[in-house]
């Protein structure tokens, strides 16, 4: 085996804690720092360097705009959209309010078993169970035979030719 003096490999002591003591391990790359306080870093000295500018450009009087070789990034800032909306005091939102009944449990119309959401609308208008559900089972007032012949009666336009003229 050879020793680590002949390869010229060093071996590292371990993980490296960052300089900042936050808890997470830095890394030789980022200055012994973990990636969240670099991150910080870099942009605090951005921020400087932008109102180091901003404050020579205000103290000589220059209105140009900054041209600099680097692009400086500002950090995310997250907007929320707020609609605003003028609220009237409504005199009738008293009345409302008294007037709107919670409304109960859909039934079926023949037998007022409660239904939810599973119940079958009529033509009629009226909500069903599954065993009311057919018009032969609840006795429907609804004229099929009617809505039928006008449906068919709209679909099929009666076609009459024009009368010939008599010569």
């Amino acid at each position: 085996m050879e020793s680590t003096k002949e390869s010229g490999c060093q071996a590292s002591e371990g993980p490296i804690l960052c300089v900042n003591n936050c808890g997470f391990f830095g890394s030789s790359a980022t200055m012994n720092m973990c990636s969240k306080c670099h991150k910080d870093m870099v942009l605090n000295h951005q921020n400087a360097k932008l109102a180091a500018t901003s404050i020579e450009n205000i103290v000589n009087g220059s209105t140009s705009t900054i041209t600099q070789k680097d692009p400086i990034f500002a950090p995310a800032v997250n907007v929320e959209a707020v609609s605003v909306e003028s609220k009237k005091p409504d005199l009738s939102s008293g009345l409302n309010s008294e007037t709107k009944v919670k409304a109960g449990p859909t039934r079926c119309s023949s037998c007022s078993k409660r239904v939810g959401l599973t119940g079958f609308s009529c033509r009629c208008g009226s909500i069903f169970c599954s065993v009311h559900r057919y018009s032969d089972k609840h006795e429907c007032p609804f004229d099929y035979r009617a809505a039928a012949q006008d449906a068919i009666a709209k679909a099929n336009p009666l076609v009459k030719a024009d009368k010939l003229d008599k010569i």
